[in-house]
């Protein structure tokens, strides 16, 4: 049926940036466990995507503020905005204590974990741009799916370093400082399956 409220796209705009600057953070967490001699380079990439991704959240709040009438109910554009800055924040953390740690080199159990982790944004990003068209969502279902066996993966990999650390270790304060990196990298991919529980529940909503 026409309707005669026109339709805004602003909050789509701001929740597929938002999703853009989670790729971003990613790829650069990836780059600099893949390529750790050029650290200090993608640290300050993900610095700079901390800082796009706060932006993005403050002005999403703000339009929150003044809109009248929004694409979905304001709790789930807050929550899902909120999710995808929680990516960010948690690889930004988790690049800061490689350096301030001063970890010589990436295990590749990091490796793993940010390969991981940039695949689950990717498809983080795919999921958020179905909603501009929410009528119409092929292939939602099966994006969704995968993001969940990316954070079971996920989990493993976690699961997997830290019984290395703990059985191989001699050093008590080198183990805990990686179980640290690891935490938040396996945080940031936990993050992205809330965002997907998250979509998934506006489509159900929504439909």
């Amino acid at each position: 049926m026409f309707s005669i409220i026109p339709r805004d796209t602003g909050f789509f705009d701001l929740m597929e940036r938002s999703a853009a600057v989670v790729v971003r953070a990613a790829q650069a967490y990836a780059a600099l466990t893949h390529h750790y001699e050029r650290r200090d380079q993608y640290v300050a990439e993900i610095r700079q995507a901390e800082r796009d991704g706060d932006q993005v959240t403050h002005d999403t709040l703000i339009k929150l503020d003044t809109t009248f009438i929004t694409p979905f109910d304001r709790e789930d554009i807050h929550n899902l905005m909120k999710m995808m800055d929680d990516v960010i924040d948690e690889i930004d953390a988790a690049s800061k204590r490689l350096t301030l740690y001063q970890i010589p080199a990436a295990s590749d159990w990091l490796v793993r974990q940010t390969d991981v982790l940039l695949e689950s944004s990717k498809l983080v990003a795919d999921a958020v741009r179905t909603l501009r068209d929410i009528k119409h969502i092929n292939g939602l279902q099966q994006t969704l799916v995968r993001i969940h066996e990316l954070e079971n993966i996920g989990d493993e990999t976690n699961h997997a370093a830290v019984a290395a650390l703990l059985n191989n270790s001699t050093d008590a304060i080198f183990a805990i400082k990686w179980k640290e990196i690891h935490d938040l990298t396996e945080r940031a991919i936990d993050r992205c399956e809330d965002i997907a529980d998250t979509i998934q529940a506006i489509v159900l909503k929504n439909t």
